[in-house]
Formats: C-alpha cells, sequence, structure tokens
C-alpha cells in the first residue's frame, strides 16, 4: 500500500491512540493500521474507522476519567 501523503511504501502495523472527550480519555490499543516507512503518516481502512466509531460510543457511556479498551477485543 502506498501512503497518502508522500507516496511511498506504508506497511500494515498497530498504533494506540488517545481520544480527548471534555470530560476524560478514552485509550483504543492495538487498532490495526498502515503506517509509512518514509514519513509515519498513519492511516486507516473504512471498516477500522467504522468500528473505533462504535467503540467511541460505547466507551462514551460508561466512561471514567481514563479508559483503555484494546481493539481487537472490543471489536470482535
Amino acid at each position: 500500500m502506498k501512503c497518502m501523503r508522500c507516496g511511498r511504501d506504508a506497511f500494515k502495523s498497530t498504533t494506540t491512540e488517545a481520544i480527548e472527550f471534555g470530560f476524560g480519555v478514552l485509550v483504543i490499543r492495538n487498532i490495526p493500521c498502515y503506517k509509512c516507512n518514509e514519513c509515519d503518516e498513519i492511516f486507516y481502512t473504512g471498516d477500522v474507522v467504522k468500528k473505533i466509531e462504535v467503540i467511541t460510543e460505547r466507551a462514551r457511556e460508561l466512561m471514567q476519567e481514563v479508559t483503555v479498551i484494546d481493539y481487537e477485543k472490543a471489536a470482535a
């Protein structure tokens, strides 16, 4: 796959994202992604974005000040 930013090769990997809500922070670990070898840009496929949105909405309902969720377990 090619990087959308610089056009160089990107490889499959995983990443961690922190999402700031006004009342707390959600950390999602082990998110499947593509990472660029050259510019370190990270991007997701459409299905991953949809699952992140679902995970985020579920977490918002149960949110404490800090919540950490493993993508692989929550997306299953």
